[in-house]
């Protein structure tokens, strides 16, 4: 039942790796002077470099992002199935199984990970 399950999920991800996603979010005003901001990615350093990325123009070229939090969680195909490794280890055989039959068999996505973080922007 799970396998039945594990597949009907794989398949649905593999049509749906098409649709593009944005890697980052416009940033969010809190109270105190505190922006947030939101990257996705295929990886965690990925999706924690595009908030990264959004952090610094948030604060422009005459200031700079001091981080007040950060939080990163998984969000990938198999969230709530398998754990986040076992997860990792099924995308690297699909990843393998589609290069030997010559076609992309990717079940990753860009928006497996998402970083969130919370910062001021401080001039330099």
């Amino acid at each position: 039942m799970k396998l039945a399950t594990l597949c009907v999920t794989a398949t649905a991800l593999v049509l749906s790796a098409c649709a593009s996603q944005p890697t980052t979010s416009l940033a969010i005003q809190n109270i105190n002077n505190e922006y947030e901001v939101m990257g996705l990615g295929k990886s965690q350093v990925i999706a924690k470099n595009n908030a990264i990325t959004a952090a610094n123009k948030t604060c422009g070229s005459k200031a700079a992002p001091i981080l007040v939090n950060e939080k990163s969680s998984y969000n990938g195909a198999f969230k709530g199935v398998v754990n986040e490794k076992t997860g990792q280890v099924i995308q690297a055989a699909a990843d393998m199984i589609g290069g030997l039959a010559g076609k992309s068999a990717g079940l990753s996505r860009d928006d497996d990970y998402q970083t969130v973080l919370t910062f001021k922007c401080v001039t330099q």
